[in-house]
């Protein structure tokens, strides 16, 4: 009887990303291919403008591939349609931007909870979960302030339980620990590696090599191409010099 490996939650299949037409068209990202295994934590690193955050839109279904394909759980996003795209990213998908992308309006529990009430979660069912998430990052006694009432790096900390809230099995982050200390940047990264080992299948976009090392494998991308691929059990720095960063 064979034994089969941990399910593929994300797969990028020979995908490109191009910006414009012509003379004056931008590869942002030539057929990469890609996946991340439930369970697996992998950073993406490379110098500004190898396509590490234009990889992280398409793993989210926030931009479309210009060729190839994108699967979140054998589910081609191409063959979604708006709705049913946005469903899957509320069930499924958790995403931490650079730059928050949080609601002014809202409270910080009530911007975590969003997305859960969005799908029809119940009211006080989502806001448990939101701030079992927002505990979870570290600042449980922020659930009722707006963001005005909180610093740059409080906010980046929302955004994060925003994206881990509920039962997400796909989270993406690009640079999430960018607005944060040293020390509260340290706890985010022991819950991404939680919620990779939960099951969870993560993947971070970083230029930091401490970072890089809590993922099971690292992914270096020049020119929109992946160029190496090591585990993180080696020093990353050392990883870095090998592929030319």
């Amino acid at each position: 009887m064979s034994v089969q490996g941990p399910q593929q939650v994300l797969e990028l299949a020979k995908v490109s990303r191009t910006f414009g037409a012509g003379a004056t068209a931008v590869a942002a990202l030539r057929e990469v291919d890609l996946s991340v295994a439930a369970g697996e934590f992998v950073a993406v690193m490379g110098p500004s403008g190898s396509g590490k955050s234009s990889l992280l839109a398409l793993a989210g279904g926030l931009d479309k591939p210009t060729g190839g394909g994108v699967f979140v759980e054998s589910t081609p996003l191409a063959g979604l349609g708006l709705n049913d795209l946005a469903r899957l990213r509320r069930r499924a998908v958790g995403y931490v931007f650079q730059d928050f992308n949080l609601v002014p309006t809202l409270t910080a529990a009530e911007n975590v909870s969003l997305p859960l009430e969005l799908d029809g979660t119940p009211l006080k069912k989502a806001r448990r979960q939101a701030a079992d998430a927002l505990r979870q990052v570290g600042i449980p006694e922020l659930a009722d302030r707006f963001l005005d009432q909180m610093s740059g790096g409080q906010q980046q900390r929302v955004a994060i339980a925003r994206a881990i809230v509920g039962e997400r099995r796909l989270i993406l982050a690009d640079e999430p620990t960018g607005a944060l200390d040293s020390t509260t940047g340290h706890g985010v990264m022991e819950v991404l590696r939680a919620r990779a080992d939960a099951g969870a299948a993560v993947m971070l976009v970083t230029h930091e090599a401490r970072h890089a090392a809590w993922a099971d494998r690292v992914v270096f991308l020049r020119d929109g191409r992946i160029v190496d691929q090591a585990s993180a059990m080696h020093d990353p720095t050392m990883l870095l010099t090998q592929a030319g960063f």
